[in-house]
Parts: C-alpha cells; sequence; structure tokens
C-alpha cells in the first residue's frame, strides 16, 4: 500500500523525494477522479448542447475595465502562500518529514518563508493587475454571451465537492453515532477529512449541484442525464485511491481458497492483507523498510476480499455501458434511471462482503449503504415509468429550462 505519493515513487523507482509525502495518495485519486468526472460531464453536455437540448442564458460582460483590486488581492495572496509555505515544504521536506513527521504538522504551522511569500504576493498581484492594464479601454464595454451548461461545468464540479464533503461526512457521522460527539466537542482537521461515506457524498454532492443548476435555469432532466455517466466514472477511480491507500474501504476476512475458475488471476485479487496500509490497522509486519515508519508497519490477519478492485471495475463497467447508449436513449431520465438502478444493485451486493456497521432497519440487520441501495433501485425504477409515461419512448423533447 502507498500512503503517500512519496511511499509509491519509492517503491516503483526507488526515488526518495520526501516533499510527496505532501501528496495523499487516497487524496489524489479522489482529485483525479473529480478532474475525470468534469471532463466526461463537460463533453457530454456540449453535445447535448449542440444538438439542441440546452437553450442558452444571455449574460452581459464588462470588457476593458480598470483594474479590480479584489482580484488582484485574491491573486496577490495566492502568491503569498505559494512563496511562504509550499516552497518551503518543498526545499526542506528531507528535513521536516523525518521519523515519519507528519506533514499536517507543518502545513497548519505559521513555519515559512516569510520574505519570499511577500515578495511572490507583490508579483502575483502585479502581475494580474498589468493583465488588467494591458486590456483596459478608454471606456469600457458591455457585451451580452450564450452561456451553455458546458461552460459552467467547472462551477458545477465545484458544487458537488463542496456538497459532497459535507455530506460524506455528516453520513459517516450518522453511520458512526460513538464518533458523533466527539466531533463536534473537539474537531480536528484529521477528524474532518478522515471517515468519509460515499453515498453520504453522492446524495448531498447531487443536492448541491441540482440547486445551483436550478438557480442557473438549467433543465435538470438532460443534466441528470449527462451527469450519470460522469458520476459512476468518479466514483470508479475515487476507489482506485482506496485500494492504493488501504483506507480501510476493504471486505471481511476470506480465508478460503482461491476457486478454480480465477485461476488466472492473481492471488491480491481474491484475498489481500493490505500491507503498509494508511490507518496502521492490524498487526506488526515484519521486517518493515523505514520509509513506511513508524505508523504504516502494519498488515492485516487474515487476509479480506479487495473490495475497492472489485467495485473500480464493476464501476467502470457500468461507465462504459451508460456512455454507449447516452445517444441511443432519447427519453429524458432514462440514463439517470439506469444509473441509479445498476450503481444500486452494484452496491447491495459488494456489502454483502465488505466491512461496516450494521443498524435495525425495520426487523432488518442492514448496512447503511444497502438501505440507500435498495433506495437507489427503487427511485430508479419509478423514475424510469414516470418519464416513459411523461415523455413517451423515444423523445427528447422536455421544457428546456428546469
Amino acid at each position: 500500500m502507498y500512503p503517500t505519493l512519496y511511499h509509491a515513487f519509492y517503491d516503483m523507482f526507488g526515488v526518495d523525494w520526501p516533499w510527496a509525502k505532501l501528496l495523499n495518495s487516497f487524496g489524489f485519486f479522489v482529485a483525479l477522479a473529480f478532474v475525470l468526472a468534469s471532463m466526461a460531464l463537460t463533453h457530454e453536455l456540449k453535445r447535448r448542447a449542440q444538438i439542441g437540448l440546452f437553450k442558452p442564458q444571455k449574460k452581459s460582460i464588462t470588457v476593458g475595465t480598470a483594474p479590480q483590486w479584489p482580484d488582484i488581492i485574491v491573486n496577490g495572496a495566492i502568491g503569498f502562500f505559494i512563496g511562504w509555505k509550499f516552497v518551503y515544504l518543498i526545499a526542506n521536506s528531507g528535513q521536516l518529514f523525518a521519523n515519519g513527521s507528519a506533514p499536517q504538522k507543518h502545513i497548519f504551522s505559521s513555519e515559512g518563508y516569510w520574505i519570499l511569500g511577500i515578495l511572490a504576493g507583490v508579483g502575483f498581484g502585479a502581475w494580474r493587475w498589468y493583465e488588467y492594464k494591458k486590456q483596459q479601454l478608454p471606456k469600457p464595454i458591455v457585451q451580452e454571451m450564450d452561456v451553455y451548461p458546458h461552460h459552467l461545468s467547472g462551477n458545477i464540479t465545484f458544487a458537488s465537492a463542496i456538497f459532497g464533503l459535507l455530506g460524506a461526512k455528516l453520513f459517516h457521522l450518522l453511520e458512526n453515532p460513538n464518533e458523533f460527539k466527539a466531533f463536534f466537542q473537539g474537531p480536528t482537521f484529521q477528524d474532518f477529512v478522515g471517515g468519509l461515506t460515499v453515498y453520504g457524498g453522492l446524495i448531498i454532492g447531487a443536492a448541491g449541484v441540482l440547486l445551483y443548476a436550478r438557480s442557473k435555469k438549467i433543465n435538470l432532466w438532460h443534466l441528470m442525464d449527462s451527469a450519470a455517466p460522469a458520476m459512476i466514472l468518479g466514483y470508479g477511480i475515487g476507489r482506485i485511491g482506496c485500494q492504493v491507500s488501504g483506507d480501510g474501504d476493504w471486505g471481511i476476512a476470506n480465508t478460503a481458497p482461491k476457486p478454480g475458475w480465477l485461476s488466472w488471476a492473481p492471488d491480491w485479487l481474491w484475498s489481500y492483507d493490505y500491507p503498509h496500509n494508511v490507518n496502521g490497522e492490524g498487526i506488526n509486519l515484519f521486517p518493515c523498510e523505514a520509509a513506511y515508519q513508524p505508523d504504516h508497519c502494519t498488515h492485516l490477519v487474515p487476509s479480506v476480499f479487495p473490495t475497492p478492485v472489485y467495485e473500480t471495475t464493476l464501476a467502470l463497467i457500468i461507465f462504459f455501458v451508460l456512455w454507449q447508449l447516452r445517444k441511443k436513449i432519447t427519453t429524458p431520465g432514462v440514463i439517470m434511471s439506469l444509473y441509479l438502478i445498476m450503481n444500486g444493485i452494484e452496491r447491495f451486493f459488494i456489502e454483502k462482503i465488505r466491512v461496516n456497521n450494521k443498524m435495525d432497519f425495520l426487523g432488518m440487520k442492514l448496512t447503511q449503504a444497502e438501505i440507500i441501495s435498495v433506495l437507489f433501485i427503487m427511485a430508479g425504477i419509478v423514475m424510469w415509468i414516470y418519464v416513459h409515461k411523461k415523455y413517451g419512448k423515444g423523445s427528447a423533447s422536455v421544457p428546456q429550462t428546469s
């Protein structure tokens, strides 16, 4: 396992780059998931705009204005942070991160190159001021432009990230009530970024996006159909981060011998012990290389099902199915219906071999994810029936605003 990209570079290439400890491997794949999902979303929104399924909104913009000081100040602040903290951490990473010292300890401190930060801040601010002056006109001009949903895909992705993080944390705390009180009594940065529930992020993130889209008068049916492949793609890429880091999102113990029909597959695909996992769970691993000491020298005994691998595989299969169907199915809402049904089925069965807290639900012992996955399947079926009755099979004609 690779808790940070430092450990991945060290293991694969034998290079010792302490600065790479700043890059958490799980966070890297989460960021990659958002980037790739945003690219897929933008592509599909643009395609639907080209065939007339989205109408543009008019927006007035002013060009040739004098330098805008709020923008210049923000640019200067970014430059200050880069010079003060980022350069300092890179230049001194070998010393700062030695002996297992956590990068977070230094990131959230007053340490840094203050003079360099000030110089970089002034430089960034001055450059932004120069850009304004270069484009400034004697008299600013007001222009109208067409804004399509794909022009707002960055904002949509940002809204999903912010609301998703809040939802993932909230659902985790609801699933683990013993952590709820402790979190609010003395929250730390690690408490906030650790312990996240995917479905919480998905539900609250989607709600945030829909609210934003409604405020911009974007057609919600076509937005949901555009987002469905992107959502499952992001889900699958994010699960790679779970596997690579060994973040505890693994399966139940699996001591059964590998079945014959899996003889072609490596043993770890059937049962894996997650050595050097980021949570430090399991028993001590001997010997343990210095690069992983002192916090990442454990492995699981017995080995478990590597469920993140299974989920990544299934998520990518669902993505390719939806991506192929998106041009063939024109009834609005059907792609999203299929996403809900397939996502729900995939997660429901994976939960049978995943480690998770069970709760009482209508006299049954179910996990939070099992309950939500069943609701997803039901919602997908209801949506399928509704859109076919409302719009008719094969029709893409829906009102162009929400």
